[in-house]
C-alpha cells in the first residue's frame, strides 16, 4: 500500500517564523513638504489658507560658510637639551592630567600664553632666556 501525501504540510520551526524584510524605500517628493500644497477638503478652506500661505515669503536658503584653513608652516629651530627635556616633561604632565598633547600643540599653547602677557611681563620673561648660537648643532660621534 502506498500512502498518499497529506494535503497539510508541516513546516519546520524556521520556516514558520515570519521573514523580516527591509522596509520599502519611499520615493522623495519633488518639493519639500513645507512647500507642498495641503489637499483641500472644501473650497472655503482653500480660500482661507491659500492667501496666507502665498503671502509668507519662502525662507532664504542658508549658505554654509566654510572657514578658511590656516596655512601651515614647517620650521626647525635649535634649543638647548635642558629645555627640550622640559618639553617632554610638560607632555607627560599633560597626559597625567588627562589631556595628551603633541609637541607642536604644546609650542602653540606656549605662544598663546606669551601673547597674553603685558609688554612689561614679556620683557621680564625674555630677559631670563639666554641667547644661543643659531644653526644646526655639530654631530656627536
Amino acid at each position: 500500500m502506498v500512502q498518499a501525501a497529506s494535503p497539510v504540510k508541516t513546516a519546520s520551526p524556521k520556516a514558520a517564523a515570519p521573514q523580516k524584510r527591509a522596509p520599502a524605500k519611499q520615493a522623495k517628493p519633488a518639493t519639500p513638504p513645507s512647500r507642498q500644497a495641503a489637499p483641500a477638503k472644501n473650497k472655503a478652506a482653500v480660500k482661507v489658507t491659500a492667501p496666507a500661505a502665498s503671502k509668507a515669503p519662502a525662507p532664504a536658503p542658508v549658505e554654509v560658510v566654510k572657514l578658511k584653513k590656516s596655512q601651515l608652516v614647517r620650521d626647525s629651530f635649535t634649543i638647548p637639551k635642558e629645555e627640550y627635556v622640559a618639553i617632554d616633561q610638560l607632555k607627560l604632565r599633560s597626559a597625567k592630567l588627562g589631556h595628551p598633547i603633541k609637541k607642536s600643540e604644546l609650542m602653540r599653547a606656549g605662544l598663546k600664553a606669551l601673547t597674553a602677557l603685558t609688554d612689561l611681563q614679556l620683557k621680564a620673561l625674555l630677559s631670563t632666556v639666554p641667547a644661543i648660537k643659531t644653526g644646526r648643532p655639530k654631530r656627536v660621534k
